[in-house]
């Protein structure tokens, strides 16, 4: 039984599913207390000892199939030992002509009945990230395009090699055997293609999918920010401002009653003694309000900027409610302007941010490449106070949307919020990668107008 898990977890760690030797070790340890016969019992002992958590749930279901099932034969009664034999025959036949290419061993490996190889090309596939083109040439999503071009091909060579080994290996057309092994072969294949076709994403049962907010404006509130007049946007400035006081006044009562908290009985008891042990002062415990993080992503690309200019007016003001906001903005290059917002009116900040920010205006939005910045300059800046705001509609022109790094971004802070600004039903249409995105985000929500701005910031400060 040993060997059978320890290839398991090789499959498992292939495609990233963290599994630590000590974890081996309990569960070899607990598999000794159960029936091995008994299914249920036996998955529920893996589980147990190599899940960590629900979002990990489905790709482990996945590869505990794939393992001990899928990549099993099914055998006829009397035919099992003769079917694994030929089967391994047409294998090594197949590895001798294969040559010394990764993806071809990868895929005989797989039809041995191996499938951590293969699992751990596809893993490369997913999260490979786009090399930068120089700059006279157009950026694209060609070489992940092209891996898995190369893998589909590879894989129809392999289906008619099959069917020419196995032909060579029988006489008799007829043959139950053959039947059997070219059953087990296509169904391989056509798993391996499965694989390729179906990018993985992690568990997320517990996204926040807000659709429906309060009304609470009745005209001005409901109309898109993207079709706002010069008159709305002035009226819509002195809500703002009307909101963005309301919020600094409930901060700043939360600070001045941090005092009226817990009785601390000690310090009460403790103060008592000079009022011959009668407690007159009663003292609280003075632990301050812990306020968190803001970390801002805004894309302010010309389909968004309607909105985002609006968005970014309520977190500029939100900077009283939290120990540290800190903005972002992007279109392809990623570019800080916390410093705008801190030295100037919101205004001229914003003016600064749309013509003296240290990016290229007039390019095509790549959500792939922001995050590959924010990635290599700003990712240790996360921890668990950390709430990140993404502002933008998750539109990338086809190129790389690297979500991985949006993974890794979860892991290291303590929530990641998308604010989309466009209609829920559009998301997942033409290069929109929203569907990709909200995988690795903890809520998403549309924020196209201002009711929906407003109940934002409610359920975010108050």
């Amino acid at each position: 039984m040993l060997d059978p898990i320890l290839n398991f977890v090789t499959s498992c760690r292939a495609s990233d599913l963290k599994i630590s030797t000590s974890e081996v070790l309990d569960c070899m340890r607990h598999l000794t207390l159960i029936d091995l016969l008994d299914e249920p019992q036996f998955k529920t002992t893996l589980m147990t000892n190599f899940v960590k958590t629900r979002r990990d749930m489905a790709r482990f279901d996945e590869l505990y199939n794939l393992f001990f099932h899928e990549i099993r034969p099914e055998e006829k009664k009397g035919t099992g030992e003769l079917v694994r034999r030929d089967i391994k025959d047409a294998v090594e036949r197949m590895k001798k002509e294969a040559g010394e290419s990764d993806l071809m061993n990868a895929l005989m490996e797989f039809l041995g009945g191996n499938p951590a190889p293969l699992l751990e090309q596809m893993h490369e596939l997913y999260t490979r990230e786009e090399e930068k083109p120089k700059a006279f040439k157009i950026k694209n999503n060609m070489g992940q395009l092209a891996s898995r071009l190369e893998i589909m091909l590879t894989l129809s060579k392999m289906k008619s090699k099959v069917m020419t080994i196995t032909g060579e290996m029988y006489t008799d057309a007829e043959s139950v055997t053959k039947a059997e092994v070219d059953a087990y072969f296509n169904r391989m294949l056509d798993r391996a293609n499965d694989m390729l076709t179906g990018d993985p994403k992690p568990l997320n049962d517990s996204l926040i999918q807000t659709n429906s907010v309060e009304k609470r404006l009745n005209e001005l509130g409901e109309v898109s920010f993207s079709s706002l007049t010069p008159e709305d946007i002035d009226h819509m400035r002195s809500i703002i401002d009307q909101l963005v006081r309301k919020l600094k006044d409930v901060a700043s009562r939360r600070y001045s009653a941090k005092n009226r908290g817990v009785l601390d009985v000690k310090k009460t008891l403790r103060n008592s003694a000079k009022f011959q042990g009668v407690p007159i002062e009663i003292k609280y415990k003075n632990k301050a309000l812990r306020k968190g993080r803001i970390i801002t992503l805004c894309d302010i690309s010309s389909s968004v900027w309607a909105a985002s200019r609006f968005m970014l007016n309520i977190l500029y003001a939100l900077q009283d409610c939290f120990s540290k906001v800190r903005s972002f903005i992007f279109i392809s290059k990623l570019a800080e302007v916390t410093e705008f917002f801190e030295k100037f009116e919101i205004n001229e900040a914003i003016q600064k941010t749309l013509t003296e920010a240290d990016i290229e205006y007039n390019v095509p939005t790549d959500y792939g490449e922001t995050f590959r910045d924010f990635k290599k300059d700003y990712l240790h800046d996360l921890n668990t106070k950390t709430t990140v705001i993404i502002i933008g509609d998750g539109r990338s022109n086809y190129m790389n949307p690297q979500a991985e790094i949006l993974g890794e971004m979860r892991d290291k802070c303590k929530r990641i919020i998308w604010l989309n600004p466009e209609p829920m039903h559009v998301w997942h249409t033409g290069d929109s990668e929203m569907f990709t995105y909200k995988s690795y985000c903890h809520e998403v929500r549309p924020c196209q107008n201002l009711n929906q701005l407003m109940d934002f910031v409610h359920e975010l400060v108050l």
